[in-house]
């Protein structure tokens, strides 16, 4: 990497990590926390307040996506953590569940990772391009463990109120980042540059590799979302109070992205991506198996913890590459039209996952969960055989 590139990469991946921070860290103690607000006693609504962020997300990536296209990358991201800071303090403020429901969908509606992964495509190169996403990918995983640390500290001390407030502050600290640290953007998303909206999107909607990874995405995390339904308890079950998960998952995370860094940056740079990248898949799909098969005789802590590290391995691997893929597939014009449409399958399988995860849950239990899983997996395997690399472009 040059150093303009590793300046970009640093100060876009410290964007994701602090807004992202200000996501997860929520998350592990919210339904405990709405639950005391007035209409707090209704655990639909509470999922539905929890659930209002994915689903205006999911609405409004490509639709920012498209804008950063036609209006600048900075300018959209900046109005996107305004929207994230704004939607915290409404939530800080709340003083009833229909409050704080709305202050989550404002924070939805901040949909800036179109924008960002499109920005770090703009100023990097193809051949280290999936390098700056994995450092994209890293802090977000990063930023997931430490808020499974954090969270039940933090509602202990200032409470859910507080916990809103916090995210708020962090989406103003990465506007600062946006502003004076990030580098300035490439010229060539002037509005006199660029062909009309539809005929972008018309073109990312008709590529078959896109297409692709777009239906990647969204079984990625559906399946991500969906496990979880069932592995805290196989946890418990395992004699791991729930209090002390992180202690499994941040070794297994951290583990995995030293092994991630050391097996597929080589392989990249080797002409392997390919290969790296149907390798995770298959893992993925081999740890849902495993589960679906050991889910009647309650694994222990140790194997639950390796399938764990293995997931991670698979995950971050496709978080790293898949994004990657997908501006180098892009015409350059429309870079973040696909990586809007990118985004929206994502949210989109957030939403799938945890609805569908959990009725699977309650109706098939664990092991028809863990089934749905790995026959997802084994789809998307087939249909990204047949994928290839495009070469590189870079002419600088």
């Amino acid at each position: 990497m040059t150093p303009a590139e590793r300046r970009a990469s640093a100060s876009l991946a410290l964007v994701f990590a602090l807004r992202m921070l200000g996501l997860f860290i929520v998350l592990p103690v919210f339904a405990l926390e709405a639950a005391r607000l007035p209409g707090g006693g209704d655990p639909a609504r509470v999922g539905f307040a929890m659930g209002l962020y994915g689903l205006t997300q999911a609405f409004l990536q490509i639709p920012l996506g498209l804008a950063s296209d036609r209006f600048g990358r900075k300018p959209v991201i900046v109005a996107g953590l305004l929207l994230f800071a704004l939607g915290s303090g409404i939530a800080a403020w709340a003083p009833d569940l229909t409050w704080l429901a709305i202050g989550r969908a404002v924070q939805g509606a901040g949909a800036i990772s179109a924008a960002v992964t499109a920005f770090l495509a703009d100023v990097t190169r193809d051949t280290v391009r999936t390098k700056a996403m994995a450092m994209v990918g890293a802090s977000i995983a990063l930023m997931f463990a430490l808020s499974l640390v954090l969270a039940p500290m933090l509602a202990s001390w200032v409470g859910l109120s507080g916990i809103f407030a916090i995210t708020g502050v962090l989406a103003l600290l990465a506007i600062a980042v946006v502003i004076w640290v990030a580098p300035p953007e490439p010229r060539e998303h002037r509005p006199s540059e660029m062909q009309h909206w539809r005929t972008g999107l018309a073109e990312v909607l008709r590529h078959r590799g896109l297409l692709r990874l777009n239906l990647g995405v969204f079984v990625l995390h559906a399946v991500q979302l969906a496990m979880w339904m069932a592995v805290p308890a196989m946890l418990v079950s395992a004699g791991l109070p729930k209090a002390d998960h992180a202690h499994v998952y941040l070794p297994a995370v951290v583990g995995s992205l030293l092994v991630m860094g050391g097996v597929l940056f080589p392989m990249e740079r080797k002409g392997q991506l390919r290969t790296a990248f149907l390798m995770a898949i298959a893992m993925i799909a081999v740890v849902q198996l495993a589960l679906w098969a050991w889910a009647d005789a309650q694994p222990g802590l140790w194997t639950l913890g390796l399938l764990l590290f293995i997931f991670f391995i698979g995950f971050n691997t496709l978080e790293a590459s898949q994004p990657s893929l997908v501006s180098r597939l892009a015409p350059p014009q429309a870079r973040g039209a696909a990586l809007g449409v990118y985004n929206t399958l994502q949210s989109v399988g957030f939403f799938v996952g945890g609805a569908a995860g959990g009725w699977l849950a309650r109706a098939y239990q664990p092991q028809g969960l863990f089934a749905v899983c790995a026959a997802a997996m084994l789809v998307w395997l087939v249909v990204a055989w047949p994928m290839q690399v495009p070469p590189s472009t870079d002419r600088r």
